[in-house]
Order: C-alpha cells, then structure tokens, then sequence
C-alpha cells in the first residue's frame, strides 16, 4: 500500500525549483561582475626574509681497507735421521765408600789488602778562608811573565784554585779560567809556591780550596 505524503511537508516536491533559482542569481551576479569590474588585479605579495647560503660539502668516499692476511703457521719440526752411531757411554761405580779417608778443602785466598787512599775532603767556605801571606802581592811577585805572550800583547787575569791544608802549603792547583800564551802555567806555579795562612773552621785550621786570581799587565 502506498504512503501518500502530505504536499505541505514534502522537501522535494520545490527542489528542481530552487535549484533552477539559484542558478540563474549566481550567473548574472558573475555576468555583472564581469561587465563593471573587468580589470581586477591581486597585489604583490612581497616575502621577505634573508637568504640563507648552503654550502655543500662533497664527502669523500671511505674506502675499505682490506685486513692483512694471516702470518703464515710456522713449519713442524721434523726429526732428520742421523748417520751417526752414538757410542755406549760406560757408567762407573756409584757406590760410596764410608771409611774413605777426604782430605779438608783448601783454606779460602786472603782478601788483599785496599792501599788506595782517600782523597782529602777540602772545604768550599769556612769561618776564616786562608790568604797568601803577604797578600796577592806575594803571588804577583813570583809570576815570570812569558816571553811569548809579551810578543802576542797577551793581557788579562788568571784565576787558579788552590788545595791549601791545615800547613798553610798548597797541596794541589787547578785552572778556572786561562788566557793562554803560557800565562796560564806561570800562575799555576806562582800559586803552588805561595805559602797561605791555613783556613779555619771553630778556631782549627781545616783544609780548604780557595779560588787566586792573577793578573797579567805589560807595562
């Protein structure tokens, strides 16, 4: 049986109507449009913002490296034969006899005796240093000036150490600083014949090395 709908309450019974309408209204709202307003133009949109540079880097290609081969298994001995015939090797008599007189191991060698001596220990600085008596003036008179070194115009000063002991003698002499031309060896010699008054240390004369100069000046 069919529902008969009521014409006040059907949707679709204007549609095509409507439709037909707005279809006509939309199309002379363009033609209109059109016909006052041809020329419409949009307006620059300008984008601003700083250009960023990409640098581009070219990435080198990695190669593999191969890994080294194994080191080589070393080679098995192997036993060579030997031609050789090894001789019967005669073992004596281990037994021992008890009542076998053994006569005392020798007495060990004497430690020889040390006769080297020790070098003197001289002092660097003590409460009295010794001084050549008659002052650097004694010294200076016993120098020869060298020949050689009048004739080279060789001038300068000497300074000699001297080992002086508890005497006041000059045991030994060393070179600090030289000039040469045989100045050197006369103010060696000029020092070891000085006599000085010994060093001392608490009121006891102590050995001491003292350092001399010398001066040589031609006249």
């Amino acid at each position: 049986m069919a529902i008969n709908k009521n014409p006040k309450f059907d949707l679709k019974l204007k549609y095509k109507r409507y439709l037909e309408t707005g279809v006509i209204i939309a199309l002379a709202f363009l033609i209109i449009a059109f016909k006052y307003f041809p020329d419409i133009k949009a307006g620059d949109v300008q984008l601003e913002g700083p250009q960023e540079l990409v640098q581009v880097e070219d990435v080198e290609a990695t190669k593999q490296e191969a890994a080294p081969p194994p080191p080589p298994k070393p080679p098995i001995p192997i036993e060579a034969p030997s031609d050789d015939v090894l001789e019967d090797i005669e073992i004596g008599e281990t037994e021992l006899d008890i009542n076998e007189v053994v006569e005392a191991p020798p007495p060990p060698p004497a430690k020889e005796e040390d006769n080297t001596e020790e070098e003197p220990v001289f002092f660097v600085a003590v409460e009295d240093m010794p001084e050549p008596i008659g002052g650097i003036a004694a010294i200076q008179s016993k120098i020869v000036y060298p020949e050689i070194a009048k004739r080279a115009g060789v001038q300068g000063r000497v300074f000699v150490k001297a080992f002086v002991d508890e005497n006041g003698s000059v045991t030994k002499v060393e070179l600090i600083k030289g000039i040469g031309a045989g100045c050197d060896e006369a103010a060696m010699e000029a020092v070891k014949q000085t006599k000085f008054k010994p060093g001392k240390q608490r009121g006891k004369a102590v050995k001491v090395q003292v350092s001399i100069p010398v001066l040589f000046k031609l006249q």
